[in-house]
């Protein structure tokens, strides 16, 4: 089952599939078992088919590759298992969860479990064709993000598993607009309130919820009413529970043995040693196996600063230079460059998205050219500047109209998702929703305002669960989102509001098409600082495809606002969020708009709208 070449490969760095070679594998006879302990000098497995004797399954080392090996009679899937290693280093002895498994005990428990996969029958064969006939940069992407543990809960708060949630959620994301959903970490994790951020389980979806094959369910269910999954994914740390990975055989076999190196101080966990072949191995294989065991659309890599920078969170004597005193973790960098490479030379429809909070050059340029070749790249700096200027009491907005428009000088430097996440409705923060400022009504508008200005804006559309109800607190990881508040007219307001923004996006080429273009958006007015107002185009592949976006960022509506339009005639009013249905005071256009050949705002024709107030409207150029 092992075979010379491929541990060959595996000790180069090169082997991408160690799922298929490493862990456990069950056959007709019992179970094939395979781990990599070069610095024991016995390793054996322990499991409740041999009453966890650490003398009864002993395995033998492969040649010189590090790698133990063994058969073992009986082995049934379902039953639980771990490796014991004695260590050459000191005698230390401990028992450790398989890095490989496909399946693990529900945690609190730690054991790994014997398991297949191979018997599901996929139905998703439409949907994987559909993926590829479109360019990601050019298709609506609009990300629906979630933590299935909390985005709904049975009877007395129960936490529901794979295929109580997979109906639910594809049809309720599938009537929404959203495109994707992009699941906080699924991969197995002792902590719950870490969200899935702390992994022990590379390989195998949390027990939580259900089995491997629930997972399988869940995607497939999602895939079949049009929905992709998009997964996060940790390379970044991990745990340092005895179970898991850290100090594996009796050394710093996964991590870095130099804690400055090797020890993250914020999180308090093990960092990988990106220099080392067999680990880059592990972690690209877990990228690969997500997308082909489980049919993965994409990864949405976390913290991936955090990677970048050898003095990431660190004090001056806490980090260890490179040899020119530069601070950059070339090591990572190769990882990340390798990752990208392997995942897209395989994988060419699939989507890798970053989670990159600095100005680090060429995050979604190709590697060829020096990037790290992703994707998409998260735009923080968009969600942080847009948030602190919307927090603000609109008659001072005036005085920081820079930090709504600053977005402009830079939109074209990566290709970009627009993250309104998780992140921004935690630890205090509060919701979206109570961040702005005046009353209910006010606060509510403001909300609709957001998001309709994160729709016109190039780049791809990220929002956390529940904000799309207008949630008034944050986000509890121990109970559903807030339901009930559809039974509220303005709340539900703002869910229609956003379900037709993700159906107006989708169905506008302009809004889409052209996202990682230099020539996307042209503003039409940027300089509105007094009236707090901006207005903008978007265009398509074809030209005469116009739509225009503005907004009113203060709560005085304008009538007769001017603004300058590239065509003369009926520009049709696609959406208004200040209309009734949504919740707003009616403030409208009544439908359209006629522009005429009076130039303005640099464009030689212009026509007066109605701006209502903290109100946006789109409006679609009928085709000249």
């Amino acid at each position: 089952m092992l075979t010379d070449y491929d541990i060959h490969l595996f000790n180069e760095g090169s082997h991408f599939r160690l799922y298929e070679k490493l862990g456990c594998h069950v056959d007709a006879e019992g179970a094939h078992f395979a781990v990599w302990a070069p610095n024991a000098d016995f390793v054996s497995v322990i499991g409740d088919f041999n009453g966890w004797n650490r003398q009864a399954a002993p395995l033998a080392p492969r040649k010189n590759s590090g790698i133990w090996v063994g058969h073992i009679p009986g082995v049934r899937q379902g039953h639980c298992y771990k490796f014991h290693l004695h260590s050459r280093v000191a005698g230390y002895q401990v028992d450790k969860a398989d890095p490989y498994a496909v399946a693990c005990e529900a945690p609190p428990k730690t054991a790994s479990v014997v398991w297949s996969i191979d018997d599901y029958q996929w139905q998703d064969a439409a949907w994987l064709a559909e993926r590829s006939r479109v360019p990601n940069h050019i298709r609506p992407i609009s990300i629906y993000e979630l933590h299935l543990g909390s985005w709904r809960r049975g009877d007395n708060n129960a936490i529901l598993g794979y295929r109580d949630l997979a109906e639910p959620l594809a049809r309720y994301t599938s009537d929404m607009g959203f495109t994707h959903v992009e699941l906080m970490p699924i991969m197995e994790h002792p902590f719950y309130g870490s969200w899935g951020y702390q992994v022990t389980g590379y390989f195998a979806p949390t027990a939580r919820y259900g089995t491997p094959q629930d997972f399988m369910y869940f995607v497939d269910v999602l895939h079949q009413h049009g929905v992709g999954v998009i997964l996060d994914w940790v390379p970044a740390h991990f745990p340092t529970d005895e179970h898991a990975l850290g100090f594996f055989d009796g050394t710093h076999l996964y991590e870095h043995a130099d804690p400055r190196k090797g020890f993250h101080p914020d999180w308090t966990t093990y960092i990988y040693n990106y220099g080392r072949n067999e680990v880059q191995a592990f972690l690209i294989s877990s990228a690969i196996s997500w997308l082909d065991r489980y049919h993965i659309d994409g990864l949405r890599v976390d913290g991936v600063a955090s990677m970048l920078y050898l003095d990431y969170s660190r004090e001056p004597d806490q980090w260890v230079p490179n040899p020119d005193g530069s601070n950059e973790n070339w090591e990572a960098v190769s990882f990340l460059r390798r990752l990208n490479e392997t995942i897209y030379g395989q994988y060419p429809d699939a989507i890798m998205v970053a989670e990159e909070s600095t100005a680090w050059p060429g995050v979604t340029r190709a590697t060829n050219h020096d990037g790290l070749g992703f994707g998409f790249k998260w735009d923080m700096g968009w969600m942080h500047d847009t948030l602190e200027y919307l927090s603000r009491d609109p008659v001072h907005r005036r005085y920081h109209h820079d930090e709504i428009t600053f977005r402009g000088v830079y939109m074209y430097s990566e290709n970009y998702v627009l993250p309104l996440s998780h992140d921004e409705v935690v630890h205090g923060k509060g919701s979206l929703l109570s961040r702005f400022p005046g009353d209910d009504w006010r606060k509510l508008a403001q909300l609709r305002l957001l998001f309709g200005y994160m729709f016109a804006q190039p780049g791809k559309k990220l929002l956390f669960m529940g904000s799309e109800l207008g949630q008034w607190g944050e986000w509890n990881q121990e109970a559903s989102i807030d339901w009930h508040l559809l039974g509220f007219e303005r709340h539900a307001g703002v869910s229609k509001w956003v379900s037709d923004l993700n159906h107006m996006y989708r169905n506008e080429p302009a809004l889409h098409e052209r996202d990682v273009e230099t020539d996307a958006m042209v503003w039409l007015d940027a300089e509105d600082r007094d009236g707090s107002s901006l207005a903008l185009m978007r265009r398509g592949n074809d030209d005469r495809v116009r739509v225009a976006c503005v907004f009113n960022f203060t709560p005085i509506p304008r009538r007769d606002h001017r603004i300058g339009l590239p065509f003369a005639g009926v520009w049709r009013e696609l959406l208004n969020s200040d209309a009734a249905v949504y919740g707003g005071s009616g403030e409208g256009n009544r439908g359209q708009v006629e522009a005429t050949a009076t130039p303005h705002h640099g464009q030689p024709c212009s026509a007066p709208i109605s701006l209502p107030p903290f109100g946006c409207v789109f409006l679609r150029a009928e085709t000249p």
